[in-house]
C-alpha cells in the first residue's frame, strides 16, 4: 500500500482543512483511505465525509506499533492510497527527548513520505529556515514536500517560492492562498451534519484545487509497504444485540470499537434519540461521547430513550457510557444555566462548564466491582464538563490523567458504567468480551 503522512510545524498550521481538501479532490477519481494520528473524532469524520470510506485513529499509546500497521493493512483494503492527517507538530509526543506518540513515530512506523503543511502567514526566508531545520532534526524521517498555507497574495507566494528554491530541496507541492470563509473551524467541525458537512467538504476542494496532485502522487509512490490485514479482534458468535445511539449528540466512538463487538457476534442496531428513536430492546448498550450540549433538549425531552435506560440498568443490561454519554445517563444536565433532567442511572449532576480537562492519555487500574474490565485499562479523555455523583461507587483508580476526580473515574450502577475515559478496543485483550459476561 502507498501513501503520504500530512503533518504541520504546530497546531494551527490549517492541516486539517488541506488534509480533508485533499482527500476530496483524490477521491472523485482513485479509492482514499483517510487516517488520523492520534484519539481524535472530529477530524475523521470529515476524512470520512470527504472520501465515502470510514476514516479510522492511529495511535501508538492506544494500539501499539502492530497495532496501528494491523489497522492500516485491514480498512486500506481496496483503497488506492492512504492519507494521514498528522497530529500537533510533526515532533510533538510523548517526550521532549524521543519521537514516542508522535507523527514521526508513525510516519516511520508505516513507511510513507511526509508532507509538511507550513503556515507562512508573515513568513518569507524563515519557512525555508523552518523546512531545512525539520529535515535535519531526522535524518531518518522522509520529509518528501511542502504545502505553503495562508499564503496572502501573488508576491508573498513569489518570495516564499524563491526561499524554498534557494535554501532547500525540497519539493513544493503547491500553494493555497488565505481565504478564512473555507477554513473549518476546530470546535464546530463535528457538528455539522448533512448538506452542511458536504458544503464544507467542497470548500476545502476548491481551496486546495491549486495544488499539484500528479507530484503528490509520485511522492506517495516512492514505497509501498505491505501490512497485516488479520482480524485482531477476539471471534466468538455471541448472537446478541447491542443497541447504539448514533447522531449528532453521539457520535463519538473508534470504528474499530464497532469491528471488535461484530467480531464478537453482536448485531448492532443504530438509533437517534435526538430523532425521537424509541430506545430498542437490546441485550446491551453502548452510549458513546459527541456533543450534549447542543443537543441536551431533544435528549432530554426523548422520554422513552431516558426510562428505558433507566430500566435497563435497574435490570442489569451491560451499559458502557463514555463521555457525554456518561453525561446523559447522570440525573440531570446542566448547559447555559438551564438544568435538563437526564436518564437517572448514576445518581449524580453533570454540567458544561466551559473548564477545559485533558486532553489527557489515561492510564487507570479497575476497582473491585468494575462491571466491565478487569484490569488496566489505557484510554484518553478530553472534555468540557464536571460531574458531582452522590456517593458514588467508582470503578477505576487513576494512575495517569483525569477522570470524574483527579484519582477516580467510572461510576457503576449494577452492571452499568459510566465513565469520561474513551478505551480503544486495541488497549485491551477482550473488550467486547466485557459486554457478555463482565471481567
Amino acid at each position: 500500500m502507498k501513501g503520504v503522512v500530512l503533518s504541520a510545524a504546530g497546531s494551527g498550521s490549517g492541516k486539517t482543512s488541506v488534509a480533508t481538501g485533499i482527500m476530496r479532490l483524490l477521491s472523485r477519481d482513485m479509492g482514499v483511505q483517510g487516517y488520523k494520528v492520534g484519539p481524535d473524532f472530529i477530524d475523521p469524520a470529515y476524512h470520512t465525509a470527504a472520501t465515502g470510506r470510514t476514516s479510522r485513529n492511529l495511535d501508538t499509546f492506544l494500539m501499539g506499533r502492530e497495532g496501528v500497521r494491523n489497522v492500516v493493512g485491514r480498512t486500506s483494503v481496496g483503497a488506492d492510497v492512504c492519507v494521514v492527517e498528522g497530529v500537533r507538530g510533526l515532533f510533538e509526543g510523548a517526550s521532549g527527548r524521543t519521537e514516542e506518540g508522535s507523527t514521526a513515530e508513525l510516519a516511520k512506523i508505516l513507511g510513507f513520505p511526509v508532507v509538511l503543511v507550513l503556515n507562512t502567514r508573515s513568513l518569507t526566508r524563515s519557512a525555508a529556515a523552518i523546512v531545512r531545520g525539520f529535515r535535519s532534526l531526522d535524518p531518518e524521517l522522509d520529509i518528501a514536500g511542502v504545502i505553503l498555507n495562508n499564503v496572502s497574495n501573488a508576491q508573498h507566494e513569489r518570495k516564499l517560492l524563491d526561499a524554498m528554491d534557494e535554501y532547500t530541496d525540497v519539493e513544493v507541492i503547491g500553494t493555497v492562498f488565505r481565504d478564512t470563509s473555507k477554513s473549518i473551524s476546530s470546535r464546530t467541525l463535528g457538528l455539522r451534519s448533512g448538506d452542511g458537512i458536504r458544503e464544507a467538504i467542497e470548500a476545502q476542494a476548491e481551496m486546495v484545487s491549486d495544488l499539484d496532485l500528479d507530484r503528490l502522487m509520485d511522492i506517495c509512490e516512492r514505497k509501498e509497504t505491505e501490512f497485516p490485514t488479520e482480524n485482531p479482534f477476539v471471534e466468538r458468535d455471541c448472537g446478541l444485540r447491542v443497541a447504539v445511539p448514533r447522531d449528532g449528540c453521539f457520535s463519538f466512538y473508534y470504528e474499530d470499537n464497532l469491528d471488535c463487538l461484530r467480531s464478537s457476534g453482536f448485531e448492532i442496531e443504530f438509533h437517534s434519540p435526538v430523532a425521537g428513536d424509541p430506545l430498542p430492546d437490546a441485550d446491551a448498550h453502548y452510549v458513546g461521547g459527541g456533543c450534549l450540549e447542543e443537543f441536551a433538549a431533544a435528549v432530554s425531552g426523548n422520554a422513552d430513550f431516558m426510562d428505558g435506560m433507566r430500566r435497563a440498568a435497574g435490570d442489569g443490561v451491560p451499559i458502557l457510557a463514555e463521555g457525554d454519554g456518561m453525561l446523559a445517563l447522570c440525573n440531570d444536565f446542566n448547559v447555559d444555566g438551564e438544568t435538563h433532567p437526564m436518564a437517572g442511572v448514576f445518581d449524580a449532576s453533570s454540567a458544561m462548564t466551559g473548564n477545559r480537562h485533558g486532553p489527557y492519555f489515561v492510564l487507570a487500574d479497575a476497582l473491585p466491582g468494575n462491571p466491565f474490565y478487569p484490569g488496566a485499562i489505557k484510554g484518553h479523555s478530553f472534555h468540557y464538563t464536571e460531574v458531582h455523583p452522590n456517593d458514588p461507587d467508582y470503578g477505576f483508580s487513576i494512575a495517569r490523567g483525569g477522570g470524574i476526580t483527579d484519582s477516580r473515574d467510572g461510576m457503576v450502577a449494577n452492571r452499568a458504567l459510566g465513565m469520561f475515559t474513551h478505551v480503544h478496543a486495541l488497549s485491551v485483550p477482550d473488550w467486547a468480551g466485557g459486554f457478555l459476561n463482565g471481567p
